[in-house]
């Protein structure tokens, strides 16, 4: 059993030691939600086709919010929270490419392209996602999607460093 930190409402800050050495942090007495998920084996992406991700993958998930089924993050604490993303290409050369949060089935925020417009990159290059969104902790879902010009192929990479999602509440609503 860890060290407890619980933001309560009721009580305040509540921490209850247990001499473990780790720690917990909680949100009304629920542990706060914290995922990377990553794409584990390289995923094609149609030309000008919105494409969801399959993060199929955990490093970790510590509140068991994100299915690797559906690659979907339903968190189940209501709050705000910050997610990052990033994608590597592994085959194609698209002028443009990026990637983008959709929450409930819709665009949410949209990350940067990397490189590829500007000319930086000859071939394979990237995109990231760094982006705030509310969730209410019970309905709101949030899934990784890519968009693409000329197609690619998006890399797996090993453990997730190539192509990963990953979320966690930054603070409760």
């Amino acid at each position: 059993m860890p060290v407890t930190i619980n933001a309560s409402t009721s009580s305040g800050v509540v921490i209850t030691p247990d001499y473990s050495g780790n720690i917990q942090l909680q949100y009304n007495g629920v542990a706060a939600p914290l995922f990377h998920a990553y794409l584990g084996s390289s995923q094609a992406i149609s030309s000008a086709t919105y494409t969801k991700l399959n993060m199929d993958t955990e490093e970790f998930d510590t509140a068991n919010c994100f299915n690797t089924s559906t690659y979907r993050f339903t968190p189940t604490v209501a709050g705000y929270y910050q997610f990052n993303a990033q994608i590597d290409n592994q085959t194609g050369s698209p002028t443009r490419q990026f990637l983008s949060l959709y929450k409930n089935g819709s665009t949410s925020k949209v990350g940067l392209d990397i490189g590829i417009s500007t000319g930086n990159f000859s071939g394979a290059a990237g995109s990231v996602l760094s982006a705030f969104a509310y969730a209410n902790g019970t309905t709101d879902y949030f899934e990784l999607y890519c968009w693409c010009n000329g197609g690619m192929t998006v890399a797996a990479g090993s453990s997730g460093i190539q192509c990963y999602f990953q979320g966690y509440l930054v603070r409760g609503a």
